[in-house]
């Protein structure tokens, strides 16, 4: 699977770098060579004697041993990829300000090699601002920053800071090593979340929309190679790292910051719920349940796949969503051929773990030819790889 790759581990001292034996384990099980760096600090925590048996390679550790210089710049070249993992709060900063005082540093001030680095470390560090401005220094230097975990924490807290599980890290390098990237070299838009439709300063009309599923499809559109612009309504879930995000709450922001990027873009994918209606004038104090006020007018908000769809040139894919309860097809058939789409995916609300909220999502795509492709439940992640394989099949593209 992985055979022929080249994978420099490289270990600091966190109480995460238990994981890296499993970590290592799944590497030489899929034929990788691996060869390990630890700091002293990873040294307390596990032996160097586990990772060299697993590896059938010597652990390197410090620049001078026994009079030998260890090479850091061919080390650094070796590898097809330098993985650290875990990587401590303490070596993120030095990495991030160009401290280097030992092998691990050296080596990686002097690599040409993509860097993945998987943070570790207690919730109040991971959430420090200096930490936060150290990771983003890594991200602008070009490294691949993955995202911690939520859960149990050494200290006995629950929150964000573990590292990534080993399984998840070794599907995110093997996905580094052999996604096609058939998009590089494209723009992309894609829209996610509800919108919300103030009614007075504290109430509004809005919807159960998470945005999971249009933040997955930007992922899967960034792993293809595209550049993404992400729309993002006042969803609860973080944007993604390493995707330029634009936060929003109503449609008309939404409308505003999109039609600004539909022009550039190849590939425009509205996957956001955004609301038909906002109220037609808007209290600007908090209306009292002892008032007059019992109905309140509305007014259609813009429609922004089919503004975006009159200034759609040939050269541009755009996908639309239809979350439908009645003749879903029809009705999804209709909006394809009105929003001048030329893809529309019908949300399939029949059954448990589909639409709004779920980490699964079961759809229909819809081409210009009115041909149907119907999918099973799946994850929302496998979701957004069957609509960007659509995209990518798309004559367009």
């Amino acid at each position: 699977m992985l055979s022929g790759k080249k994978i420099l581990l490289c270990i600091t001292g966190s109480i995460a770098a238990y994981k890296s034996v499993f970590l290592l384990r799944l590497f030489i099980q899929a034929n990788a060579e691996v060869k390990v760096v630890m700091t002293n600090a990873a040294k307390d925590f596990i032996s160097p004697l586990t990772f060299s048996t697993l590896s059938k390679n010597k652990v390197l550790s410090d620049l001078f041993e026994s009079d030998t210089w260890s090479d850091h710049v061919a080390l650094g070249r070796w590898a097809d990829m330098i993985l650290v993992a875990p990587a401590s709060c303490n070596t993120i900063a030095r990495m991030s300000h160009g401290i280097c005082d030992n092998l691990l540093l050296a080596t990686y001030f002097s690599a040409t090699a993509p860097v993945m680095v998987a943070p570790a470390m207690d919730e109040d560090m991971w959430q420090h601002p200096t930490t936060k401005k150290n990771i983003q220094i890594l991200r602008d230097n070009g490294n691949k920053v993955l995202d911690v975990d939520r859960g149990e924490l050494a200290s006995g807290l629950y929150g964000p800071g573990r590292m990534a599980e080993p399984k998840e890290i070794f599907e995110l390098v093997k996905d580094f090593f052999f996604a096609e990237q058939k998009l590089k070299g494209k723009k992309a838009l894609v829209t996610a979340g509800p919108t919300y439709e103030s009614i007075d300063p504290v109430r509004f009309i809005g919807n159960h929309s998470t945005g999971k599923m249009g933040i997955a499809i930007a992922q899967e559109l960034c792993r293809q190679g595209a550049d993404v612009h992400l729309v993002l309504g006042p969803s609860a879930l973080p944007p993604p790292r390493d995707i330029k995000t634009i936060r929003v709450v109503s449609a008309e922001e939404m409308f505003n910051a999109s039609m600004n990027l539909v022009p550039d873009s190849d590939i425009v994918v509205m996957a956001a719920a955004v609301a038909d209606f906002r109220a037609t004038n808007t209290a600007n104090q908090k209306i009292k349940k002892s008032s007059d006020v019992r109905t309140i007018e509305l007014s259609p908000t813009k429609d922004i796949l089919k503004s975006a769809g009159k200034i759609k040139t040939p050269k541009q894919i755009l996908v639309g969503f239809a979350l439908e309860t009645e003749n879903a097809e029809q009705n999804a058939l209709k909006k394809l051929k009105e929003k001048n789409a030329d893809l529309i995916i019908l949300n399939q609300l029949d059954g448990d773990g589909a639409g709004f909220g779920y980490d699964t999502n079961k759809i229909t795509i819809f081409g210009r030819n009115g041909v149907a492709q119907h999918f099973e439940k799946k994850a929302k992640k496998e979701v957004a790889k069957d609509i960007v394989k659509a995209i990518t099949t798309y004559q367009h593209v």
